[in-house]
């Protein structure tokens, strides 16, 4: 597994528990902070995406 993936895979992850996280979530405030932080976890994976794609089509 190349870094890159690796690091997909922990931005997909780290989404997916600020997601649960805010379901779970009593505090409004603290259910905003963990929306917000797993839509840039999100982001982040996207363009980890890119980045995968890009190498591949260069190699």
């Amino acid at each position: 597994m190349s870094a890159f993936q690796a690091k997909l895979e922990r931005f997909e992850t780290l989404a997916a528990e600020c997601e649960l996280i805010a379901n779970r979530a009593v505090d409004g405030s603290k259910r905003e902070l963990y929306v917000r932080l797993g839509a840039r976890y999100r982001e982040l994976a996207s363009d980890m995406r890119t980045v995968i794609a890009t190498v591949d089509a260069a190699a």
